[in-house]
């Protein structure tokens, strides 16, 4: 199969998963937040808490399953992953603005994800998190289409690291503070902003690093 087939086919299966995911978010929100969502975080019960939380493990299984399928080399599989990733992410967002017009904004804050604890930033931070993934696994398929070899060497993967660390500690920092604070929710952009480049330029040295 071509890389576009296998591209479009993960890209298919990727949007149709964030509709779904999406859906359930709506569903949860008609029932806790009636007047709209927004912060500080509803008490729910502990049952659908334990509930969400196998929700956000089945997403990331699922996005890992079919990235194992796509893929045969770890870094192929890793870029599918993170292609799956990427669009899921994006197009939940877009899901969420046809369904209920939500976000208002691309700086609303939202509740990203539960687990360890909560991640809270506005829509936008993610967003730009799955444009770089988007980026770097359609450029690392590319070369990997073409036979080139694409291996992270210890500087690349130090920085991808550190830009992965930075990113989530701006997304968790003071969570128990920020979870019960009222819109908008402060948000360490500067620290969020350093996280990406790190990241990117990680990705990026992986790209052009590699070899024929």
């Amino acid at each position: 199969m071509k890389l576009s087939q296998k591209l479009l086919l993960v890209f298919i299966f990727s949007l149709t998963m964030a509709y779904v995911e999406s859906a359930v978010v709506v569903y949860l929100r008609e029932l806790y937040y009636p007047d709209g969502f927004t912060f500080p975080i509803k008490l729910i019960p502990e049952k659908i808490i334990f509930i969400e939380l196998g929700r956000e493990l089945a997403t990331i299984v699922m996005l890992f399953s079919v990235a194992m399928i796509s893929g045969k080399l770890l870094v192929e599989r890793t870029a599918y992953f993170l292609f799956a990733f990427g669009v899921w992410d994006i197009f939940y967002y877009l899901w969420l603005k046809v369904f209920i017009n939500w976000p208002e904004s691309l700086l609303t804050d939202d509740l990203l994800f539960l687990i360890p604890v909560p991640w809270i930033s506005p829509v936008l931070a993610p967003v730009l998190v799955s444009i770089t993934f988007i980026s770097f696994s359609v450029l690392a398929l590319n070369k990997i289409q073409s036979g080139i070899h694409i291996k992270a060497n210890k500087i690349s993967l130090a920085m991808i690291l550190i830009g992965v660390i930075l990113i989530l500690m701006s997304f968790i920092w003071n969570y128990e503070k920020r979870i019960n604070s009222v819109s908008p929710v402060e948000f360490l952009w500067t620290l969020f902003l350093i996280g990406l480049l790190f990241m990117s330029g990680g990705f990026l040295k992986t790209i052009f690093s590699a070899n024929q």
